[in-house]
């Protein structure tokens, strides 16, 4: 009965030190719900940006991706950003894809403008950079080296 008590209290200490580290993970992470106003900005191609991606203006995190849609207009890639409320973008703010290093997570860059005019809920954002594919940059630059062999006919043309 004594060990039935032991290994009780022992049960009630991991789920307690489990709980812990739930409410850790949860505090420390940024997937908590920001109020703010939505914009929406449209990309060519918007690979590694999902739902609940970063949105950040100067490395610092302004908002998060609530949404990615196709536009059946323009066939283009859609994304709805929540954005603080503390945080007035101008009118001529432009966004772009980046990433956090060479292998790392994308998130949206925002560049802020000098428009006097301030974004509001449900307006665009007109000047957008889409995602750079690292396997298409790596395939032009091995396939350019592969045609500037040296004694190529354009090498010879550019000597003379």
């Amino acid at each position: 009965m004594a060990n039935n008590a032991i290994e009780t209290v022992m049960g009630a200490v991991v789920l307690a030190v489990a709980g812990g580290f739930l409410y850790f993970a949860y505090t420390n992470s940024n997937v908590k719900h920001i109020d703010g106003y939505s914009v929406t900005a449209d990309f060519n191609n918007i690979t590694g940006i999902n739902s609940g991606s970063d949105v950040r203006i100067g490395g610092i995190k302004v908002g998060t991706v609530e949404k990615l849609d196709l536009d059946p207009k323009n066939f283009q890639a859609e994304a709805t950003l929540r954005v603080r409320d503390d945080v007035k973008l101008p009118k001529d703010t432009s966004a772009a894809v980046r990433s956090s290093g060479l292998l790392g997570e994308k998130f949206i860059a925002l560049e802020v403008g000098n428009d006097d005019q301030s974004l509001k809920e449900g307006d665009h954002i007109t000047i957008t950079e889409s995602s750079v594919s690292l396997e298409e940059m790596l395939g032009k630059f091995i396939f350019s080296i592969a045609n500037n062999k040296p004694g190529d006919k354009t090498d010879k043309a550019a000597a003379n």
